[in-house]
């Protein structure tokens, strides 16, 4: 019999509870601050409806990552279970101190732990997940699996849309886009992920305008990928996000691996995006 490996990832991954059970994925919550209260994700007070209201109200609203000790009582848990050794898939070390967190506790873990930095973030982390996870099934080791999920979060792009750059300012995670953009709120922002940080990729004039521009943005970056995988991540946006999921399932239908999924984002993600973000999320399909 071969090693067990279990793979961890965080709740900034959009992975559904079935999906993630389905491939035997561990999911760690973050954490986030509501006024003096600090909740794990997916607790009550923590629903998309909530934290947008919070915001709305200019309620405090800010994010933590895991403590190492957590997560070291999860690690040591994954081994008195049975693991071999763990690999921690997580979002990107430049916007959450969530890796730092999984590479303290490794140090003291009862088994190898392999940590992994995607530099990415929400649903391109959970194809990265998700992608080590496979490749374990298929025999891989940790190490293994880990440079397939770095590999493949390098090869999905995600594109998003907020309605102000105000709360990716308050949380510090807007990094180059603020030298891009400026004061210049009256335009609508479309960004991406690079090098493991949220920056600028272009301006528009109008939300309806932003919404056509993600739906070109998620077919140029996919032009020459023959089977494709799509989420479409939202937060209080549920119809225009279903819009621009059936745009692109429409215009990828020959290509696509499975349903475009839609989601709802987490507190931790939609406190730093705020009410009426959406992104798109392509990736080669596994």
């Amino acid at each position: 019999m071969g090693q067990r490996v279990v793979v961890v990832t965080d709740s900034s991954a959009m992975l559904p509870v079935d999906v993630a059970e389905a491939h035997g994925i561990v999911v760690v919550p973050l954490r986030v601050v509501i006024g003096d209260d600090e909740m794990e994700e997916g607790e009550p007070g923590t629903s998309p409806e909530e934290i947008a209201t919070a915001l709305a109200s200019r309620t405090a609203v800010s994010t933590s990552r895991p403590a190492p000790a957590a997560l070291a009582s999860l690690y040591q848990r994954l081994a008195d279970e049975g693991a071999d050794e763990i690999l921690a898939v997580h979002l990107s070390g430049e916007m959450s101190g969530t890796l730092e967190s999984a590479q303290l506790a490794a140090r003291h873990a009862p088994v190898p732990v392999v940590v992994v930095d995607t530099r990415a973030v929400g649903p391109c982390l959970g194809f990265a997940a998700l992608a080590a996870a496979d490749a374990i099934a298929g025999g891989a080791s940790a190490a293994e699996a880990g440079e397939r999920a770095r590999a493949r979060a390098a090869a999905t792009t995600s594109y998003f849309y907020v309605d102000t750059l105000e709360y990716l300012r308050r949380g510090g995670r807007i990094g180059a886009a603020a030298a891009v953009l400026g004061s210049a709120l009256a335009v609508k922002p479309l960004l991406t992920i690079e090098g493991g940080r949220v920056v600028a990729h272009e301006r528009v004039r109008t939300s309806a305008r932003a919404l056509a521009r993600l739906e070109e943005l998620a077919l140029e970056a996919v032009a020459d990928v023959p089977r494709v995988e799509v989420v479409v991540a939202h937060l209080r946006n549920a119809e225009r996000a279903e819009r621009l999921a059936e745009r692109v399932a429409e215009r990828l239908a020959e290509r696509l691996a499975g349903a475009v999924r839609v989601g709802e984002l987490g507190a931790a993600l939609g406190a730093h995006v705020g009410p009426g973000m959406i992104a798109v999320c392509v990736s080669p399909a596994l």
